[in-house]
C-alpha cells in the first residue's frame, strides 16, 4: 500500500538546500549572516540608548531600538508622562540583550535615573519647565517623581491659592520648576506655583492699576480666617476684615459667607506697593442706625439680645447692627463691684431702659436696675436714724466693716463703734464675712448712698458705771491677757480692760508679769471720754511697803519722844537725890540712852 505523498515540485533539490548550495546565489551562508548582523544595531547590557515607541496599551509600552527584537516595558515607568505617543523617542537602559526567553530587556526608569541628577541641576540652572508625576502625600506637601528622583513639592507651592484637598493631586502629572537643590543630601524641591506667579503678577498689576476706592467688584471667597475673609478678585486677593462683614457683631466669619461663594464687595482702600486691598461687605447696605426708630428717646424701655459679655458690662443688640452697652453698675442698685456674668449671659433676651442715646456717634447706653424702684428714694422712711436692723457682713477694712442691710443699701460700722470695752484691732476679731450683724442707724449719707451704723450702741454705755467702780487709787484683781514692749493689757472683768505700762508690771521679786498672771492692779488713771484705764501692779506692793516703812518710822519716833520725856524727868530729880541715888540714876540714864540708840 502506498502511503507516501509526492511534493508539489518534484524537481526541488533537497540536497542543495541542506548543503546551502546555490541557495544564496554566489554568497555563502556565513557571508549572508555577516551582512544581516551589520543591519542590526549593536547594543550591550548596561548601555543607555534611544528607542522609538511602537505600541502602547494599558499595561505595556513596546519600544524598538533597532535590535533583533523589540522590548516590552511596563507602562508604569511612563506614568510621569501621560501624553506619551507612538513614534515618540525615549531613552532606555539595556538590562539584557537576551533573557532566558531570548527577549531584549529594557528599562526606561533606569535610563532616567542614570541622568536624573544632571538633568535636575540643568533644569534649575536654565529655569526650565519640567514634568513630574505626583506619587503621594507627605507631611507638609507632596512627593513628585522628577526624572526618577523623588522631589518634594511643599503644600504652599502647589498653587497660588490655599489647597484644601491635597488628595486630588495624587497620581497627576503636572509641570514644575526646580526651585532648590541640596547637593550634599541630594534633596530636590520643586514648585508648580512658580509657573503661574509670573502670569498672575502681570494680571495683578493690570487689576491694581484699575482699582478705585468705592468701586464695587465681584469676587470669590478664597479663604476664611478668624480675623476675616480673603476674596479672589480675578488674579488679586483682597481682605474683608471681620468688622467689615456685617453691621452687626460677627463671632465667626462663617456665619456670613462660605468658601467658593461669589459675593459683591466694595473697595475701601488699597496699597500698590504692599499689594494690599481692603474690602467691605457691610458697606453695600445702609447703616442700621439710620433705620432706627426716630421716636426712641432716653427713658424708653427697649428689648434686645445679649451678644457679648465682659466683666465691665454687656452689649445688647436692640436691632440688627444696633447695640447698647449695659455697664455692670447699671445692672443692680447694689454698690458692690460685681461681674456682669452674675446678671446675664450671651443669648439672653432682656428688657432695659435707655439711659443715653447719641445718634451721631451711634452710641447707646442701657440700664436694667432702672426697671425697679431706687431703694434710696425713701431711705429716711425705711431706715430712720436710731432704727435697729440685721445686716450681712460684706467686707472688712482696717477701719471697720461694710455691711448690706438690703439689696442696694450699704452701710459702714466704724471699728470704734463695734464695742464699748474691747480694744478691737481688726473687725475679724468680732465677726466673719457673710455673717449677720445687728446694727443701729447712726447717720444717713444720701448723696454717697451710705449709712453710718453702730453695733455697740445696741447696749448701754457701761463706762458710766465703770467711772465709780474703777476710781483712781482703787485696787482690783486683773488677768494679764497680752504683753508687748510698751506694757500689758489686763482684763479687769468680762467687758473691761486696762493697760499697765511696762514699768508697772514688775513684780515684787523683780520679774515681769507674763500672760496668764492674775495680780492686783491699782487704777492710776481713768478716762470715760477716751475709755481708757491705766493700771499698775508695781505700785500695789511698793505703796504697801512704803506704808509699812512709814509705820515703823512713826513707832520709832514715838519711842524716842517717850525716852526724851523720861530723861527730862530724871534730870529734874537729880538735884533732889543723894550721891548714891545719882549713881543709880546715871546708870539708868545711860541704859535708856543706849536703848534709844
Amino acid at each position: 500500500m502506498e502511503n507516501n505523498k509526492k511534493v508539489a515540485n518534484e524537481n526541488f533539490d533537497w540536497t542543495a538546500y541542506e548543503t546551502d548550495a546555490e541557495l544564496y546565489g554566489e554568497l555563502t551562508k556565513e557571508q549572508v549572516a555577516a551582512q544581516y548582523d551589520e543591519t542590526v544595531q549593536k547594543v550591550h547590557a548596561g548601555e543607555v540608548v534611544e528607542g522609538v515607541v511602537t505600541s502602547i496599551n494599558k499595561r505595556e509600552v513596546v519600544v524598538n531600538i533597532g535590535y533583533k527584537s523589540d522590548a516590552i516595558i511596563p507602562v508604569t515607568e511612563f506614568r510621569y508622562n501621560p501624553e506619551l505617543a507612538i513614534g515618540e523617542k525615549v531613552e532606555v537602559y539595556v538590562d539584557s540583550t537576551e533573557d532566558k526567553k531570548g527577549q531584549l530587556v529594557l528599562s526606561h526608569k533606569k535610563a532616567r535615573q542614570l541622568k536624573s541628577w544632571d538633568r535636575v541641576n540643568q533644569a534649575l540652572e536654565n529655569d526650565e519647565i519640567i514634568k513630574g508625576f505626583i506619587k503621594c502625600r507627605t507631611k507638609g506637601g507632596m512627593i513628585v517623581d522628577v526624572f526618577g528622583i523623588e522631589a518634594f513639592l511643599p503644600g504652599s507651592q502647589i498653587d497660588v491659592k490655599p489647597i484644601r484637598d491635597y488628595d486630588i493631586y495624587v497620581e497627576k502629572t503636572m509641570e514644575f520648576k526646580v526651585v532648590k537643590i541640596n547637593q550634599e543630601f541630594r534633596n530636590v524641591v520643586v514648585s508648580h506655583k512658580a509657573l503661574i506667579e509670573a502670569e498672575l503678577e502681570q494680571q495683578r498689576q493690570e487689576i491694581m492699576s484699575r482699582l478705585e476706592k468705592g468701586q464695587i467688584l465681584e469676587g470669590t471667597v478664597k479663604n476664611i480666617t478668624s480675623y476675616g475673609v480673603f476674596v479672589d478678585l480675578g488674579g488679586v486677593d483682597g481682605l474683608i476684615h471681620i468688622t467689615d462683614l456685617s453691621w452687626g457683631r460677627v463671632n465667626r466669619p462663617e456665619e456670613i459667607v462660605a468658601l467658593d461663594q461669589k459675593i459683591n464687595v466694595v473697595i475701601l482702600d488699597f496699597d500698590d506697593q504692599k499689594k494690599r486691598i481692603a474690602l467691605g461687605l457691610k458697606q453695600l447696605t445702609a447703616h442700621p442706625w439710620e433705620a432706627l426708630d426716630a421716636n426712641l428717646k432716653v427713658g424708653d424701655k427697649i428689648s434686645g439680645k445679649v451678644v457679648m459679655m465682659y466683666d465691665y458690662g454687656a452689649f445688647v443688640e436692640v436691632a440688627p447692627g444696633v447695640e447698647g452697652l449695659i455697664h455692670v453698675s447699671e445692672m443692680s442698685w447694689n454698690q458692690h463691684l460685681r461681674s456682669a456674668q452674675e446678671f446675664m449671659k450671651v443669648g439672653d433676651e432682656i428688657e432695659a431702659v435707655i439711659l443715653t442715646l447719641d445718634r451721631e456717634e451711634r452710641k447707646m447706653s442701657l440700664g436694667i436696675k432702672q426697671l425697679t424702684a431706687d431703694p434710696w428714694e425713701a431711705i429716711e422712711e425705711r431706715y430712720p436714724i436710731g432704727s435697729r436692723h440685721t445686716a450681712k457682713v460684706r467686707n472688712f477694712t482696717n477701719f471697720g466693716i461694710f455691711v448690706e442691710i438690703s439689696e442696694g443699701i450699704d452701710g459702714l460700722v466704724h471699728i470704734s463703734d463695734l464695742s464699748w470695752t474691747k480694744k478691737i484691732k481688726h473687725p475679724a476679731e468680732l465677726t466673719q464675712l457673710g455673717a449677720d450683724l445687728d446694727v443701729i442707724v447712726l447717720g444717713i449719707d444720701k448723696e454717697n448712698r451710705r449709712l453710718s451704723l453702730g453695733h455697740k450702741q445696741l447696749e448701754e454705755n457701761p463706762w458710766n458705771e465703770f467711772e465709780a467702780q474703777f476710781a483712781v487709787d482703787s485696787v482690783h484683781e486683773g488677768k494679764v491677757t497680752e504683753v508687748n514692749d510698751k506694757g500689758a493689757v489686763v482684763a479687769l472683768g468680762e467687758n473691761v480692760e486696762g493697760f499697765a505700762p511696762a514699768k508697772q508690771i514688775v513684780k515684787e521679786d523683780g520679774t515681769t508679769a507674763k500672760v496668764g498672771d492674775v495680780l492686783p492692779f491699782k487704777v492710776t488713771e481713768f478716762s470715760k471720754v477716751t475709755k481708757h484705764i491705766s493700771l499698775s501692779h508695781t505700785r500695789v506692793f511698793e505703796e504697801a511697803k512704803r506704808a509699812e516703812e512709814n509705820a515703823a518710822k512713826a513707832e520709832r519716833r514715838a519711842a524716842a519722844e517717850a525716852t526724851k520725856s523720861t530723861v527730862k524727868k530724871i534730870n529734874a530729880q537729880v538735884e533732889k537725890t543723894t550721891l548714891g541715888d545719882l549713881t543709880d540714876l546715871a546708870e539708868l540714864k545711860a541704859k535708856l540712852e543706849a536703848e534709844q540708840k
